[in-house]
């Protein structure tokens, strides 16, 4: 059996990953070279580092998917966006495609408090307007299922 995911650390992950998923969008930089900086500086504190390496991996990789999960629920094309929230668009829209073990309550939340924490003072309600829409579409079932919901 594996061991027991820690919530903040994997809270951690997330921050730094929108961090290093900043910097990717902004710089190019690759995100081999990216994580050794993380790792080398910036990371301080308890973190789940094997999910801040997936994502950091990922989410590169997987860019041009979760951009058509986003596109059809945005007003504006992606290159609009501001970068912090795009990060976090992207962060969030992996965690759903790809991390079923992960509710879809806990994507939000997540994408919602580091958009409180790093985006515009506003952004918090478009990133949520956009991911309750992707969600509702990725998993439908999920909240169909959900006895908070209505």
């Amino acid at each position: 059996m594996g061991k027991k995911m820690n919530p903040q650390a994997r809270r951690n992950a997330r921050h730094y990953a929108l961090q290093a998923m900043y910097q990717w969008q902004i710089t190019g930089t690759p995100a081999q070279q990216i994580e050794t900086q993380f790792i080398a500086n910036q990371i301080k504190k308890n973190i789940d580092l094997d999910y801040f390496k997936e994502l950091i991996h990922a989410i590169p990789l997987d860019q041009k998917e979760l951009d058509e999960h986003i596109t059809p629920f945005l007003k504006r094309p992606l290159t609009e966006l501001d970068p912090v929230e795009l990060a976090i668009l992207r962060l969030a829209t992996y965690e759903l495609v790809n991390r079923l073990d992960i509710p879809y309550r806990v994507v939000l939340n997540e994408a919602l408090e580091l958009t409180k924490k790093f985006g515009s003072i506003e952004g918090f309600k478009f990133v949520n307007g956009v991911l309750d829409q992707v969600a509702h579409k990725l998993r439908a079932v999920e909240i169909k299922a959900d006895p908070k919901k209505k």
